[in-house]
Order: C-alpha cells, then sequence, then structure tokens
C-alpha cells in the first residue's frame, strides 16, 4: 500500500511538472497522446513502417520521438537523430537558397529564369517571360516533371541535361503567370539557377549557407547518397509483404525533392522563418519567403484558390486562420517516404512529421499535433464541430446541363452525366463505370466531405473543388473542347503496347510499372488518344496536351528509328513492342549496346528465368498484362515467366547478362 501510495505521488508530481511545462510553452500529455496516437494507427495499419516527430517552441525542442524500427535486420529502433528522406519539402530549401541570392544582389525574383540559365529553352516562345518567381509558386506553366531516371537507388550524374532535353521539345500548359499548377521542373531549374550563380555544387551552397549557419547537422542530400557517412542513423523502406529493406533511394532532382533530415532539423530550419534564433535571411525577403504568391487566374473562381508560396505548399491554413494565427506549411511524398512541416512564425511554434511508407498520413498528423499544441497552451480555441444531416437533393437547373460532357484531369477522362429530376450528378469512367455520384443542394454538389461546382471561365468549363481547410477552390476536372476538325497520328495505336528504352539499372521500384505502356483511341472523344496520359492529336506525329490545369502533363513526339516509329513523351522514350527480340530456351549472353539503352525481350512459351549478371546490372520481367513478376533490385532466384511476358535488361555499356531459359514442365 505504502508503494502504491508513492507511486501515486510521484504520477501527481509528473502531472503538475507537464502542466507547469505546458503554462510555459512546452508539452502536455494531451499532445503526446495525440501524436502517439495518430502515429501509431498508420503503424498500425500498415501505412507506413517507422516515423518520428518533433514540436519546437521558441528555438527549443519541446518534444521528441522515434516510433518503430529504423533497421529491421540490425534491430535499431528510430531516434530523435534517425534521417528520413524529406521528398517535396526540399523545395522550401530551395527557394531559401534563392532568397540568399537575392538579398546579395545575384539573383532577381522577376528577372527571367533564362537570364541564368542561357542553355534553357523550349519550343514555346513564351518560356522566355517565366520569371524566377514563377519557378517557385509553381506557376510557370512547365509541364511537370521530367523524373525518367531521377528517382531511384544512384543519383543520376545526367539530371540537368536530361531536364534541359526535355524541356526544349515541350510547349508550355499556360502562359506563364497565370495558374499555379504543382511542377517539379521548375524548383529543378531553381536549383541550377543556384549553382551556376554560386558557381558551387547545389550542395555544396546548401551546406555553406543554410546547414552550417542553422546547425543542421542532420540534413543533406538523400539517405541513398549519404549512407556511408550515416551508418545505422538511417529509417529504412521495408516493402509490404517483404522481408528485407528496398535500396536506399536517391531523388536527382535535389531542389524539388531529394533532401534528407531528422524532425528535430526540419523544425530547426523552418523556425528560421521566424525571423529569431539563427538568421540567414534579411527581413524583406523574410516577408516575401513567407507571403502569398497568388497567380494572375486568382479571383475567377467562387473563393480564392490554394494560397501557395514561394516553396511552400500553403501560407495560410484552417483552423489557425480563424484564430488569427499564421501557418506555412510544406508536404513532401516519395516512392519510400513521407513527411510533412508546419510552423506558425510569428509564435515561433513548429511540428514535424517523417516517415517510412508510401500511404503515410503525415500532413493530418503534423495538423493535429500543432492544434492539439496551440490549443494545449490556451493559443488556439477549435470551434465544435457541428452535427449536420445529411444534404437533401434538389433538382439541378436546367442551365447547367450544359456543363455535361467530357472531362480530364491529365491521366483519366471521365463522363460527367446530370440526373436533372432527381439531383445527381455522376463521374463515369473510361469503362462507363460509376466512380462519384454527388447530390445537388443550392449551388453545389455533395459527396461525403466534398463539396463540388461547375464554372466556365474564358469559354472553357471547370468543376471544381471546394477545400475546405483552405477556405478555398481548386480544379478537380478540366473539360475537353470537342475537336471541329480531328486530327489522327499516322501509325494506328489502339491497343498497341510500348517498352521504354531509356531506362538506366538504378531507377526507382515504383517507376517500372512506366517501363511498359500501352495506347489507345477514345472512341468517345474523336482526336483524342490516351498514350501516357490523355492528349489531343495535332499532326499525324505530335499530339500535344489536353488540358492546361493538371500537373505532370506531357507530349507525344512520334520518331523515326531504323525505319520504324518509336514514341518519346516527355523524358521517355518507347519503342514498339514488337520489335523485341525473341528469348529462345538455352543460354544466351547478351552485351548492353552502345547506345546505352535498356534491352528488352519476349518469351513465348511458359519457361522458368534465370540471370546471372554484374552487381549493377538490373533484369525485370513483366507478365503479359504488364504486371512485374520480378525485379533483381528487390528479388532473387529463378522467375516463372508465361508465355507472353517480357524480359527488360538494363546497366552499364557493355555488361553482360547470362539468361537462361528452360521451358517449364506441363502439369
Amino acid at each position: 500500500m505504502r508503494v502504491l501510495r508513492l507511486l501515486c505521488s510521484l504520477a501527481c508530481l509528473l502531472l503538475l511538472f507537464v502542466q507547469a511545462a505546458s503554462a510555459n510553452g512546452t508539452i502536455t500529455t494531451q499532445t503526446i497522446t495525440t501524436a502517439r496516437t495518430e502515429i501509431w494507427k498508420d503503424l498500425n495499419t500498415g501505412a507506413i513502417g517507422s516515423a518520428a516527430i518533433a514540436i519546437m517552441d521558441k528555438g527549443k525542442v519541446v518534444y521528441s520521438e522515434g516510433f518503430g524500427m529504423a533497421d529491421r535486420e540490425k534491430s535499431i529502433p528510430v531516434n530523435k537523430k534517425t534521417i528520413f528522406d524529406i521528398g517535396s519539402v526540399s523545395k522550401i530549401y530551395v527557394a531559401t537558397a534563392i532568397m540568399v541570392l537575392v538579398d546579395e544582389g545575384k539573383v532577381a525574383l522577376d528577372a527571367p529564369a533564362s537570364k541564368y540559365l542561357p542553355d534553357f529553352s523550349m519550343v514555346d516562345e513564351r518560356y522566355k517571360d517565366i520569371t524566377v518567381r514563377m519557378l517557385l509558386n509553381h506557376s510557370s506553366g512547365l509541364p511537370g516533371t521530367t523524373g525518367e531516371n531521377n528517382f531511384g537507388f544512384a543519383f543520376n550524374q545526367d539530371v540537368y541535361k536530361d531536364t534541359l532535353d526535355a524541356l526544349a521539345s515541350s510547349q508550355l500548359k499556360h502562359r506563364p503567370g497565370e495558374r499555379s499548377i504543382y511542377c517539379n521542373d521548375g524548383f529543378t531549374l531553381a536549383e541550377m539557377i543556384v549553382a551556376r550563380v554560386s558557381g558551387q555544387s547545389y550542395l555544396e551552397f546548401l551546406q555553406e549557407r543554410l546547414f552550417q549557419p542553422l546547425a543542421l547537422h542532420n540534413t543533406g542530400a538523400g539517405v541513398g547518397q549519404r549512407q556511408p557517412a550515416l551508418g545505422g542513423n538511417i529509417a529504412k523502406f521495408y516493402p509490404p509483404g517483404k522481408a528485407f529493406s528496398e535500396p536506399l533511394e536517391v531523388l536527382s532532382l535535389l531542389g524539388a525533392g531529394g533532401l534528407s533530415s531528422s524532425a528535430e532539423d526540419l523544425c530547426r530550419f523552418v523556425d528560421t522563418f521566424s525571423g529569431k534564433g539563427p538568421q540567414i535571411l534579411t527581413a524583406a525577403s523574410l516577408g516575401e519567403i513567407k507571403k502569398e504568391q497568388p497567380p494572375s487566374f486568382r479571383g475567377k473562381l467562387r473563393g480564392p484558390d490554394i494560397p501557395w508560396g514561394l516553396g511552400w505548399d500553403v501560407t495560410t491554413y484552417e483552423p489557425y486562420k480563424a484564430n488569427g494565427i499564421k501557418v506555412l506549411g510544406k508536404g513532401g511524398n516519395s516512392s519510400t517516404y513521407t513527411a510533412q512541416v508546419f510552423t506558425a512564425p510569428d509564435l515561433r511554434i513548429s511540428v514535424a512529421v517523417v516517415s517510412t511508407g508510401r500511404a503515410g498520413g503525415a500532413l493530418p498528423i503534423a495538423d493535429k499535433v500543432l492544434q492539439a499544441y496551440l490549443a494545449s497552451n490556451a493559443l488556439l480555441k477549435l470551434p465544435a464541430k457541428p452535427v449536420t444531416p445529411p444534404v437533401k437533393a434538389q433538382p439541378i437547373p436546367l442551365d447547367l446541363k450544359r456543363f455535361e460532357g467530357f472531362y480530364a484531369n491529365g491521366n483519366e477522362v471521365f463522363q460527367v452525366s446530370l440526373d436533372a429530376p432527381n439531383g445527381v450528378m455522376t463521374l463515369y469512367n473510361n469503362a462507363k463505370a460509376p466512380t462519384l455520384s454527388a447530390v445537388y443542394n443550392n449551388g453545389f454538389f455533395y459527396k461525403d466531405e466534398r463539396k463540388l461546382y461547375f464554372e466556365e471561365i474564358d469559354k472553357t468549363s471547370y468543376l471544381v473543388l471546394y477545400v475546405d481547410a483552405f477556405k478555398g477552390d481548386g480544379i478537380y476536372l478540366e473539360k475537353l473542347a470537342s475537336c471541329e476538325t480531328p486530327q489522327q497520328l499516322e501509325i494506328p495505336i489502339e491497343g498497341k503496347k510500348w517498352l521504354r528504352r531509356n531506362v538506366k539499372a538504378f531507377e526507382g521500384t515504383s517507376s517500372v510499372p512506366d517501363h511498359i505502356t500501352e495506347s489507345h483511341v477514345l472512341p468517345d472523344l474523336p482526336g483524342y488518344i490516351d498514350f501516357c496520359g490523355i492528349k489531343k492529336v495535332i499532326s499525324p506525329s505530335f499530339a500535344g496536351m489536353a488540358i492546361q490545369t493538371s500537373r505532370d502533363l506531357t507530349e507525344l513526339h512520334l520518331i523515326q528509328k531504323d525505319n520504324q516509329f518509336w514514341a518519346r513523351s516527355g523524358g521517355s522514350l518507347f519503342m514498339p513492342a514488337d520489335l523485341a527480340d525473341l528469348l529462345s530456351p538455352g543460354t544466351t549472353t547478351h552485351a548492353l549496346n552502345t547506345n546505352g539503352y535498356n534491352q528488352w525481350f519476349k518469351i513465348v512459351t511458359d519457361s522458368i528465368l534465370r540471370c546471372e549478371k554484374s552487381t549493377q546490372g538490373r533484369m525485370i520481367v513483366f507478365a503479359p498484362d504488364n504486371a512485374v513478376l520480378f525485379d533483381s533490385a528487390v528479388d532473387t532466384g529463378d522467375v516463372f515467366t508465361p508465355s507472353g511476358s517480357f524480359v527488360e535488361i538494363a546497366g552499364a555499356v557493355g555488361d553482360a547478362f547470362k539468361l537462361t531459359l528452360q521451358t517449364a514442365p506441363s502439369k
């Protein structure tokens, strides 16, 4: 009994200590419980494999905790110094680097990007109007992401050349400065500007001008690049159902998403935007990097669009805005990591969450933890969430029937149908299957937490999604215009299979499914095709971007190689699948050609395949339905290859692959 009383007394003292600490603006049990509950929810569902979180208040880390194992094979748990890739959170680092050069008078935000990158050009002459600012606030009009070979297991030394080459043959999807649509290539160009203007490599500049002054000792290039120096202090990614970790990821798009950090270091970095503590920017540049950066399209929707900043995803965020609190936020998702950081610069409070996994909820976790921390310190009052009855359908006004038709988001086409008497809008996919059904009420269509409406702007129709967190709007789908004189490509493409030929052996597993693609015509949309996304045929050898308002759009060029038509879509080069060599039973040796292309083989009988190769070589096997059967980057042993399978080999020029194909015994 005395022991029990002693334990109760200690618990009370601990509670008093925590409450007293809360009064001084540090941490509470409520905040810690929120963090642990939300992170373990994702861990228990398998959405993430490990995680870390940190909270900083006025320059002091008041809470930091790791979850799960950083290295399962060695039984190393995640700790406060464990390094995770941070994906697109890297964008605020390149934006800051640009502002350092602005402070020094070496870069002007509103000067053309081509002033600093004379080798940057596009077939669309409007590229000359792209400013440095537009690269950082997603309003440049660049198509999207040159991702080929830049998401993988080794650094792509040709990343700058590949990006410039891809852009050189591209159009803009909209006038520079007109719209803000998420765009990674803008940040690669910004990274190149930092390197060109400073005369240093991008990482050298960051190390000297950002990491050292701000004591970011755990921040640097991606985990795959830093592995030898970090030892076991890396959170490895373990694919669901796999016993061992994948090779550590390397994102060659450093400015757009290639850095790594710890949760605590992320908080230290964004703390500098408070204007307190270690500083690397002038007050003027701090003000610029924290403010909203609207495009000229602003004001054309019912509500404001998402408030991008320079590198930031958001510069204002509910419910903080309603409490007079400015919050900056940036999230990042790579193929194997997720990250989110929020900072309230005027309060000098920051929260960061990093995790392994492809489906982690770093953003909602960080948001809930920040809310809990501010509320427990009497800085945020959350309104009670009202109980609202289901929305009742009203008849749809007949004038909205003009919005029926085909819409796209870049990769998919949807048919919008309006049942006016019953007040129901239905979206159908290419297979004519319903994918969304929403009811009409007082000018909006409602589906669960979503609220949508139609808008016509400059003769283009849009289906717009109201985003409650931002109290603003985002374009969900854009209507495809009918072609008065539909064009066709000079070769038939319906149901045609294409094999990508510019694959490097270190490309990541998340990109492997895109090594094979199929092309289709769209019978309901004459003049449009589906080839790595929806495109509008402009000429017999070219199909352009079908819409303006989606990220990561590409164009299609048909080109001739060895009297055969190949295809180039964005940074991907494809050949027709019927040009693949047949792989016969027995043992054959194949050396990669001097052209540097990966090679393809087709298997015409059920077989068992064995591969002997160099350590840097790679073999991938695809089933007849294009599913990945085997990838030597993560798989070992022999593989069963059904008739109609394709085998891809990639590596350095001259790499030899010894392939042994044995006919599978019949059952």
